[in-house]
């Protein structure tokens, strides 16, 4: 507020404001700051993987993408009321862009986001279970609203990454939400858990 109170001493228009308006004028900036900092934290502990976002998504692409569908989602009630969303396909038609655009949209509507790779996740959870870092790790994901985990499959998971994968998703339950996306059909999931208890 101070650094916005002599920006108005130097503007000689500001002069001609009132003692209210030039509160209301200070009040205005620093509610800005406030929100532009909190944003630029949220997109920044984000960590998402392309600079993606709603606006540049190309229906015409042959992707087979609901257009009505992916407006919907683009709204974020589905994050609101704590569901969860799979994108799958082949390799190449951008469900990884697709998942970042949909971050980039729930972090603009001030919900906390954090982006994943499968792999990096599960090598940082095995290296957090050796070093005490685990049960951090697991309240940091269990704290954001979106969860976005990338490239699930196609190898299948050992005992471990059961575990983990388990207590996220456990953790996660009518708390927050997870997006992941896959080359691998939801269908032929359980080959990939290799447990048949888990589903």
């Amino acid at each position: 507020m101070a650094k916005a109170l002599r920006e108005m001493q130097a503007n000689r228009e500001a002069s001609t404001l009132s003692h209210e308006e030039w509160l209301g004028v200070l009040l205005d900036h620093e509610v800005t700051l406030r929100r532009q900092k909190r944003f630029e934290a949220r997109a920044k502990s984000a960590r998402l993987r392309h600079p993606a976002v709603i606006e540049d998504v190309d229906f015409r692409a042959p992707r087979g993408l609901d257009r009505a569908l992916f407006q919907k989602l683009a709204a974020c009630r589905w994050i609101h009321d704590h569901q969860n969303v799979i994108i799958t396909g082949p390799t190449g038609i951008g469900k990884s862009w697709l998942a970042c655009a949909l971050g980039h949209r729930a972090y603009c509507e001030n919900l906390s986001v954090l982006y994943q790779r499968m792999p990096r996740l599960f090598e940082s959870l095995a290296l957090a279970h050796g070093d005490g870092r685990y049960a951090r790790l697991m309240r940091g994901f269990a704290r954001v609203r979106l969860l976005i985990l990338d490239d699930w499959g196609p190898e299948p998971l050992n005992a471990e990454q059961r575990r983990d994968l388990l207590e996220i998703v456990e953790d996660r339950y009518n708390a927050g939400s997870v997006l992941i996306t896959s080359q691998i059909p939801a269908d032929r999931w359980h080959e990939l858990v290799g447990d048949p208890t888990v589903s």
